[in-house]
């Protein structure tokens, strides 16, 4: 009888662990705390005492907890942590939905636990660890499959939920991050339509956005361009995915005439161009819903529920950005889509790191050495905007490193997930590696003005416990699934 290797000895796991990737972590670690060291104080590199106290003690604290917990994480059986990943799972969807009711607000958001007036934990962090646990869970199941309905339906409710209640914490940030397990279906075989339906909704939201008070003559913008899209994504999705060959010719004769119609009709009186592409989506829905009576072509019924949610989500951006999104979180999209000018307001935070970045230069002004840091003109520093300092004070060649050890551990990570010969340690790896590359684009891109500002951290840089804790816990988690894996022959 085979040894249970998930059960192995700490001198197995000392030999089995992935040191490369407990490197990695640490040198990120290091650097996060000298940062915010450097963010939180009025320190000097020619000081002559050394004092540790406020953010850069509270996290070196944080470091402590959060390395005991790593080595705890390494003696856990994986039996354990296996089986008990629905239960992770749904005590964490519980706490989630209570902390809606006990949370006090802070800063408008009901997502903070106080434990003590020092000590705060922010269970929607830990929430993604349960989720990818959950999912690998459910996707390592027996007979498993992405092209059965039900299989996929679960799995898209098992990210959904912890999603939509953290929106109703007001942390849309942390909701956000969510997006990213899709990287991990596609990884298991989801068709290329899915992410790319992702990209064409956001396409969407944009441009209703962006065009919502502009008007051509008597046509509103946004009722013209959004349609015709959605008409366009139609089109292209019945010829390329449902194998309709007749879509392309279609999509040619509906649309091109109405718009010649209107054009001719202009002529003689006003007219408003958008009823006629609403009437083309209308005329082309219509067409799609026949080819579907008629079961010809593929996937019929998927394009029609792309098409209804194309239109839901055209009908309700402006309620969504109306009524979900908070004051501040409006005005950060319209700042970003060039719709507002704010320098002094949601625009502030961008343009002072930008100056911060900027400063630094190619090597920097040198460690403990930035004014923007010091004089604390970037709000958040320690926290959402803590890449600038590292611009700042150790300048291009300095965020070239951290960047670098970012990709070096999330291409680590890619290489565990790919040497599982089991579809949960698998699956768990890739949603690691999501989470984390989905925090460093949106982090990075929102320090250097590229999205909008949505308040998440850099992992292992920025300060915050429950931030430190939950991604220590995503990395040794799946580092404890690797140090236990058998070899395929064994399992045979």
């Amino acid at each position: 009888m085979t040894k249970r290797l998930s059960s192995g000895t700490s001198m197995g796991l000392r030999h089995r662990a992935d040191w490369l990737a407990i490197l990695l972590y640490l040198t990120l670690v290091v650097i996060g705390w000298l940062t915010i060291y450097a963010a939180d104080g009025t320190y000097t590199i020619t000081d002559t005492s050394f004092s540790i106290e406020g953010r850069a003690l509270s996290q070196l604290i944080w470091i402590g907890i959060s390395a005991g917990a790593a080595i705890a994480i390494l003696l856990i059986d994986t039996f354990f942590l296996k089986q008990s990943a629905p239960v992770f799972y749904f005590a964490m969807i519980g706490l989630l939905i209570v902390t809606i009711f006990i949370a006090p607000d802070i800063k408008g958001s009901r997502s903070w636990l106080v434990i003590t007036d020092s000590v705060r934990l922010q269970p929607a962090e830990f929430s993604k660890l349960t989720t990818a646990l959950m999912l690998a869970w459910w996707m390592s199941k027996y007979n498993f499959s992405l092209e059965r309905t039900r299989d996929l339906a679960i799995a898209f409710a098992i990210i959904i939920a912890p999603m939509l209640i953290i929106v109703l914490q007001s942390e849309t940030g942390s909701a956000l991050v969510y997006a990213a397990f899709i990287i991990i279906l596609y990884r298991e075989g989801l068709s290329s339509a899915v992410p790319l339906f992702g990209v064409f909704c956001a396409l969407l939201f944009v441009l209703e956005l962006r065009f919502a008070e502009s008007v051509w003559g008597v046509t509103p913008a946004g009722r013209l361009v959004v349609p015709l899209l959605i008409y366009l994504g139609v089109v292209l999705s019945a010829q390329a995915y449902c194998e309709l060959d007749r879509a392309w010719l279609v999509g040619l004769v509906i649309a091109p005439s109405l718009m010649i119609m209107a054009a001719i009709l202009s002529l003689w009186m006003s007219v408003d161009f958008s009823i006629f592409a609403i009437l083309a989506l209308v005329l082309l829905l219509v067409w799609v819903v026949l080819q579907a009576y008629g079961h010809r072509g593929r996937h019929i019924g998927r394009l029609i529920t792309f098409a209804g949610v194309s239109v839901a989500m055209y009908a309700g951006v402006g309620y969504f950005f109306d009524n979900i999104l908070q004051p501040h979180q409006q005005t950060r999209i319209l700042v970003s889509l060039g719709l507002k000018d704010d320098p002094a307001g949601a625009g502030y935070n961008v343009h002072q790191s930008l100056i911060a970045i900027g400063s630094g230069g190619l090597l920097g002004k040198g460690y403990l050495q930035g004014t923007q840091t010091k004089l604390s003109y970037v709000p958040e520093q320690t926290t959402d905007f803590i890449f600038c300092t590292i611009g700042e004070e150790e300048g291009f060649i300095g965020c070239l490193v951290v960047l670098l050890l970012f990709l070096a551990l999330i291409c680590r990570i890619i290489y565990i997930a790919e040497r599982q010969p089991e579809t949960f340690a698998r699956v768990y790896g890739y949603a690691v590696a999501s989470i984390l590359f989905f925090h460093l684009l949106v982090n990075v891109g929102m320090v250097i003005g590229l999205v909008p500002v949505i308040g998440i951290p850099l992992p292992y840089i920025s300060y915050g416990g429950s931030s430190l804790l939950s991604f220590t816990l995503l990395l040794f988690v799946l580092l404890r699934l690797d140090a236990s894996r058998m070899p395929v022959s064994t399992l045979r």
